[in-house]
Order: C-alpha cells, then structure tokens, then sequence
C-alpha cells in the first residue's frame, strides 16, 4: 500500500491501534514488554478474522501508524496516557517499550499486510 493521500492520523487513531493492549492489566503488560514478546503471534487468527471488517481508509490509518517511527509513537502514547491515566498507555510510553512496540508492529503488519 504506502501511499498516504492527506490522511491524518489523530492520537484516537494511535490509541485505537494500541487499545488491545489497554485491556491487558498493566502488571502483565509490563512484564510482556520487559520480555520483549511478541503477542501479535497469539491474536494472529484474531486479527485476520478482524481484518475482513475494516475498510479501505481504517487500513490505511493503521498502516500509516505502523510506519511512524516508535519514538513519535511514543509521544502520541503518553499524550494520551496524560489524557487517560491509563497505565497501560504509560508503559507504552517509556523508552524501554520502544523494542517491544517495534516488534509487535513488524508483527502486526505482516499479518495485516501480507499478500498485498
């Protein structure tokens, strides 16, 4: 795909693509990114069969959410952790996530993506 005709990404898209991690209790999040796992691999089927529900645009937001770089990801995080209080979103936010988030997004776009 790449090619991003004016799309604007706003922090409710960023967080819209993190909010499977939201629901995740903080204590568990914080050990699976300090693990660095890769949990896109447990949700694969998951995520395909939520695929097929999205629209041309939705897949186009996402994808341009997945090639900004971490560190901007980041901050779009922590501005709504700020926003939310959510804890999840804070961790998300530290610079040890960078790794994690990273991985999971490479993840994320390969079984989004794949055969596109």
């Amino acid at each position: 795909m790449e090619s991003y005709p004016d799309i604007n990404i706003t922090e409710e898209d960023v967080v819209g693509l993190m909010d499977n991690f939201t629901k995740v209790p903080s204590f568990i999040l914080k050990r699976m990114v300090s693990r660095n796992l890769n949990v896109v691999k447990s949700f694969e089927s998951q995520i395909e069969a939520y695929k097929c529900q999205l629209t041309d645009m939705e897949l186009l937001k996402i994808e341009k959410v997945m090639n900004m770089p971490v560190p901007e990801l980041q901050v779009i995080l922590y501005n709504a952790y700020e926003s939310t209080n959510k804890k999840q979103l804070q961790i998300l936010s530290d610079p040890n996530a960078a790794a994690f988030i990273e991985k999971n997004l490479n993840e994320l776009e390969k079984v989004l993506f794949k055969g596109i």
